[in-house]
């Protein structure tokens, strides 16, 4: 397997430390909503394995399908995030865009000194492959303060290769800090689509204003063709100039509580209210506290009495059930960025 480094040449190896690794499910091993999204293009950008999804920018004919993957290629991991292009879109606009971005909450991220003549760099880590030889763009995108982003190109081919490109602090003080709340404080990017409205200026190769014409000079198209395939695992975003090894959790189930502060779900069968008049009440007790008071979808039967951050409780009336999970679906509970 090839190693591909985008830094300098005056980069030194550190010590490695635990916990350091902004990313969740870098290694697509959760990915509660389902295994496999057909379909996908157009104006949605639907979460596909939990924490990431796909951002379809403008009006692309381009179609493709995303499934949580089983590897048996590369040493260390057993899953990945697959794309493959269904429909070519070979008349690009000039607004598209086809990105795959997992947002990192903005309170996680004080330790990086945006803002300050202390400002950290960092390196985002893949491991990825295609069906053939293609460019990419790697983004990190913020909004607080000045909205700000540094890209940097990667060339991916049909053999698994470790990409570590190095996102230095050049301005990193001028920038504007990242707000100390629950809301987006960067947005790491693989970008995978870009019309000219984001490919026609000269890349940012350092922290510098997002002007839209900066952001993704020398993309290339996933969907130029229909044989296009693009995988990926093992992401790692952490401070320093050197990549160090992926860090794996512990174990799944930690993986799983981390996902779950931004998405869960019962079963199907779920929880159901007491049986009896004049209310029936049933409460959902979160796994953990998720990151704000979350939108609840699915199976869900009856009135809402309380939601917060911690749980749920939703009752009816007479004879009726109150239920989360409704036999035929689950329910969920979407706090995502």
């Amino acid at each position: 397997m090839a190693l591909s480094k985008i830094r300098s040449d005056s980069m030194t190896d550190t010590a490695i430390q635990s916990n350091r690794n902004f990313l969740i499910n870098g290694e697509h091993k959760i990915s509660q909503r389902g295994t496999s999204f057909t379909g996908l293009g157009g104006s949605s950008s639907p979460y596909v394995t939990d924490r990431w999804y796909c951002f379809n920018g403008g009006s692309s004919a381009g179609r493709f399908t995303v499934t949580q993957e089983a590897i048996t290629d590369l040493s260390g991991f057993t899953t990945a995030l697959k794309l493959d292009c269904t429909t070519a879109d070979t008349s690009i606009g000039a607004d598209e865009q086809l990105s795959i971005i997992q947002a990192i909450e903005a309170q996680n991220l004080q330790s990086l000194g945006f803002g300050t003549s202390g400002a950290k760099p960092l390196v985002f880590s893949f491991y990825a492959k295609a069906n053939a030889t293609k460019t990419y763009v790697a983004e990190l995108y913020k909004e607080d303060s000045t909205t700000s982003s540094q890209s940097h190109t990667f060339t991916v081919t049909s053999s698994w290769q470790r990409f570590e490109i190095l996102f230095n602090n050049t301005n990193a003080d001028s920038i504007g800090d990242i707000d100390n709340n629950n809301g987006t404080g960067i947005y790491c990017v693989i970008n995978l689509h870009a019309g000219s409205n984001l490919t026609s200026g000269t890349i940012n190769s350092t922290w510098l204003a997002a002007t839209q014409a900066n952001r993704m000079p020398g993309c290339q198209s996933f969907f130029d063709s229909t044989d296009n395939t693009f995988f990926m695992t093992g992401a790692q975003l952490e401070i320093g100039e050197v990549a160090t090894p992926f860090e794996h959790d512990a174990d799944i189930g930690t993986t799983l509580l981390k996902c779950q502060r931004y998405f869960c779900k019962t079963s199907t069968t779920g929880l159901i209210s007491p049986y009896g008049a004049p209310y029936n009440f049933v409460n959902w007790q979160y796994p953990v506290e998720m990151r704000a008071t979350p939108t609840l979808g699915g199976g869900v039967q009856g009135t809402a009495d309380n939601l917060n951050n911690v749980n749920a409780t939703y009752y009816n009336t007479g004879n009726n059930y109150a239920k989360f999970g409704d036999g035929s679906n689950a329910a969920t509970a979407s706090a995502e960025i």
